[in-house]
Formats: C-alpha cells, sequence, structure tokens
C-alpha cells in the first residue's frame, strides 16, 4: 500500500508541476506579471506562484478564471498532462 501511495504522490506532483508550467507560459506569452495576473483574477501573487510552481494545486474555478483573464482555451492549461 505505501508504494502504491508514492507512485500516486509522484504522479500527482508531476500534473500538478506540468499544469504550473502551462499556466506560467501562457502568462509570460501574454506578457502578464504574477502581481498583474493575480490581481485580475483576484487571488495572493504568492498563491499564484505556488500553483505556478506546482506547489499547489489550483481549484477548477481559478483554472477557469486564469483561462479567462489569458484569453485562452480552458483546456488549452491541461495540455502534456497525464
Amino acid at each position: 500500500m505505501d508504494c502504491q501511495y508514492a507512485i500516486i504522490t509522484v504522479m500527482k506532483r508531476e500534473r500538478l508541476s506540468a499544469l504550473g508550467s502551462n499556466l506560467k507560459a501562457e502568462r509570460v506569452r501574454k506578457g502578464y506579471s504574477q502581481l498583474e495576473l493575480a490581481e485580475l483574477i483576484d487571488i495572493h501573487p504568492n498563491t499564484l506562484g505556488k500553483i505556478e510552481s506546482g506547489k499547489q494545486s489550483p481549484s477548477a474555478l481559478i483554472v477557469y478564471d486564469i483561462a479567462k483573464a489569458l484569453d485562452v482555451p480552458f483546456e488549452d492549461l491541461f495540455k502534456n498532462i497525464d
């Protein structure tokens, strides 16, 4: 059981990291700083930083707000996540 838990935990971290990388890439591509985007979607800049670094799991609503603020399709933020 411990081995399965460890594998699931690693997989979750990898997915969060990939999501965070996608979010950051789109933010940078659109020319926003973390502070600017955080203000647009009404979250603390530290929260956005943790999401982008894969250290915090965002809610679906936050991902939706990010996609809307960046004017990208919601599903594009989940590309390359297995």
